[in-house]
């Protein structure tokens, strides 16, 4: 210490600023940008419309390509809420028939009150899809353009309670194509049970 003052080294100060600057701009942020407690009730309660969806589903998917022929593969999503029931976590694998992982993707929904409306972003290779997702009464629609094409996927639930979901493919004038089309059992409920 020289006349009162300590020394501090500078890496030691430019730290300090760093770390007062990340507390100020995360609680500017979230004063700034976040709904209120309001706005997250709302939010969950939408969410809860979809609550039957949490748990881990397991099943058979039959995937067209090409014209090589379809693919059957199994199936697995596992399902669960983050963020206090503000956001789904899906987190969906395909495997062949040795295990090997043939496809994998990652997505959310949440609701956006300010638009009344559910948000599905899903993300596989590099690649990533932002859509409007409706709830139905027993599941739930989203789709969106893939080049000339446009893409529907539709879930419902079975009257066994299954996961039953197809995606459909339209090109131009051409009839829709069955794409994807699977049928899942649930397994548990996200949590080990």
């Amino acid at each position: 210490m020289k006349n009162g003052f300590s020394f501090v080294s500078a890496a030691g100060i430019r730290a300090g600023i760093l770390v007062i600057a990340s507390l100020l701009s995360f609680i500017e942020v979230g004063g700034a940008q976040g709904p209120g407690q309001a706005g997250m009730d709302v939010q969950r309660e939408a969410m809860r419309k979809l609550s039957f969806l949490a748990g881990e589903w397991t099943g058979p998917v039959t995937v067209v390509r090409g014209p090589s022929g379809p693919v059957h593969l199994t199936q697995t999503e596992q399902v669960e809420y983050k963020l206090d029931g503000l956001v789904l976590l899906i987190e969906g694998k395909s495997t062949d028939s040795d295990g090997k992982s043939s496809f994998s993707a990652l997505a959310t929904i949440a609701y956006d009150e300010a638009k009344h409306a559910y948000r599905f972003r899903a993300y596989t290779g590099g690649h990533y899809v932002d859509t409007e997702l409706t709830a139905l009464p027993d599941g739930f629609s989203w789709g969106y353009k893939a080049g000339p094409a446009d893409i529907l996927n539709t879930m419902h639930l079975t009257a066994k309670g299954e996961w039953s979901e197809l995606t459909v493919a339209t090109v131009g004038t051409n009839p829709p194509m069955h794409a994807v089309d699977m049928l899942l059992v649930k397994q548990g409920d996200g949590n080990g049970k």
